[in-house]
């Protein structure tokens, strides 16, 4: 498998394309909510937001209370994130965050910041939990897509997610091992306007294909032009 998305004649950004700390799914109220306002930024090149992203990481190690929110979590992870970039390493950034924290718990968590924000989103929507977040991030390039996927539409569990992410290899990849588990990438239900509905019905009976044909063809057309209107 390549990281080329069929049809777009590019690679899709598998890895964090925003700046290092920055809150941009947590600062989006379309997704958090009034809590946007309040969202927290670090920025590694600044040496009083590196102790602040410090404190944040010893504290996001102890709080065992908000494990169960999304945007917490993904604070944290943007304290580890930040913390390794602005110190230089993962040791480092250990000893300046003290306390229990350890160098496996930061680049865990620096890993989940590093995902792509399509994924990201999902985590603070509640659609893919941060732990589940956390294997994901330890596969690459589109393989991360197809695994996040999954989760949002088969339901995997946290421990499904684990094993399939430590399954993925040069040899095998997500859709291979999800594959043999019987599920399969790909299948989405979606709901038309009647009107749509049925034009795309009656296309389909007369070039004698299968609706999701030509859904396919004309969401390969529409992401070609979105793609050259982003150049």
């Amino acid at each position: 498998m390549t990281d080329d998305a069929p049809g777009r004649g590019r690679r899709l950004p598998a890895d964090r394309e925003e700046p290092v700390g920055a809150p941009v799914v947590r600062a989006d109220p379309a997704v958090t909510g009034e809590r946007a306002e309040r969202a927290v930024g670090f920025d590694p090149d600044d040496p009083e937001s590196v102790a602040e992203a410090a404190e944040t990481v010893r504290a996001f190690s102890e709080n065992t209370v908000g494990a169960a929110d999304n945007v917490y979590m993904l604070r944290g992870a943007a304290a580890c994130a930040a913390l390794v970039r602005g110190v230089g390493s993962y040791k480092e950034a250990v000893e300046r965050a003290g306390g229990d924290v350890s160098v496996s718990f930061v680049r865990k968590w620096a890993r989940v910041h590093d995902l792509p924000q399509a994924i990201r989103r999902h985590v603070a929507r509640g659609d893919i939990a941060p732990t589940a977040a956390k294997h994901i991030a330890r596969v690459s390039g589109v393989d991360r897509f197809d695994l996040a996927w999954a989760v949002v539409d088969a339901d995997l569990t946290v421990r499904q997610v684990r094993r399939i992410a430590s399954e993925i290899d040069g040899e095998t990849t997500a859709v291979d091992a999800l594959a043999a588990r019987g599920i399969e990438l790909g299948r989405l239900e979606v709901s038309l306007p009647i009107d749509v509905y049925r034009e795309l019905r009656r296309r389909a009976s007369l070039e004698n294909c299968d609706p999701g044909d030509i859904v396919a063809e004309a969401l390969e057309a529409h992401f070609a032009d979105a793609s050259v209107s982003d150049e």
